[in-house]
């Protein structure tokens, strides 16, 4: 029986195989209980283009009081920062790597905001 962990990193393992085989720079979403992580991944997987997360000295204070990186109101600035530091990076079109993660509430939010902020996926 596999742990629900594990079942989510299995998810992710197959997903990251299917993205390498397209040749394009990924977007990856990583989320915890207090804050979520975003990174723009060169095609080969060897360099981080861009990042972005709410553990940012910057993000904190934006966000006001600790712990308020959980939401998703703190996805969608993720979403929004993490188009910027792509398209200053060169990057206009990414595949999303949502790390297994179901595709609803915070890592939806993140997705849509970097939709919006002109990031293609």
């Amino acid at each position: 029986m596999l742990t629900k962990k594990a079942q989510r990193l299995r998810r992710a393992r197959q997903t990251r195989i299917r993205i390498a085989n397209q040749g394009v720079a990924r977007l990856m979403v990583n989320r915890t209980n207090l804050h979520i992580y975003a990174s723009v991944i060169s095609d080969d997987g060897a360099k981080v283009l861009a990042s972005a997360s709410t553990a940012e000295a910057e993000m904190r204070k934006a966000l006001g009081a600790a712990g308020k990186g959980g939401n998703v109101a703190a996805a969608e600035q993720i979403g929004k920062r993490i188009a910027e530091r792509a398209k200053a990076a060169g990057v206009e079109k990414v595949a999303f790597d949502r790390a297994g993660f179901a595709y609803h509430g915070r890592v939806k939010a993140l997705a849509d905001a970097a939709r919006e902020a002109g990031l293609q996926f």
